[in-house]
């Protein structure tokens, strides 16, 4: 039995529309597929949660070397010429990303995207995929 996908865009775009110089967000699961986004056409929100899939999985294998910790990574972020990204832990399986202007106010970005997480977690949570398809 294949199990619609909830809708999550606009979640997604009351987080960007309540922190000024948001570019992008984005929900992705684990294994770098889009499950929602908003301010980005689905291209360029497919490359960034193929890419995010990756980063991820290497912040797992650093948070592992921490002895005391529970070795999953929670929360990345990169500054860049121009800008910052922001990588989330966002339920089982599921992360939130989001990219921003370098004047984004760092402070508010992180609790807003917390916030979101803690109100809709269980909603953006990748359910396993069998022969190809959502179960």
């Amino acid at each position: 039995m294949t199990q619609p996908r909830l809708n999550m865009d606009w979640m997604l775009k009351d987080l960007a529309t309540s922190v000024p110089q948001t570019r992008h967000v984005i929900v992705l699961s684990s294994d770098g597929l889009r499950m929602a986004q908003h301010g980005t056409d689905p291209d360029a929100a497919d490359r960034l949660a193929a890419a995010c899939a990756g980063l991820q999985s290497l912040s797992t294998a650093i948070a592992g070397e921490f002895p005391h910790g529970d070795g999953q990574m929670r929360l990345v972020v990169i500054e860049v010429d121009g800008g910052f990204f922001y990588l989330m832990a966002a339920g089982a399986g599921a992360f939130l990303a989001v990219l921003a202007d370098d004047d984004v106010d760092a402070e508010l970005m992180g609790m807003r995207m917390r916030d979101l997480v803690a109100r809709i977690g269980s909603h953006l949570t990748s359910p396993p995929r069998v022969g190809g398809s959502v179960t």
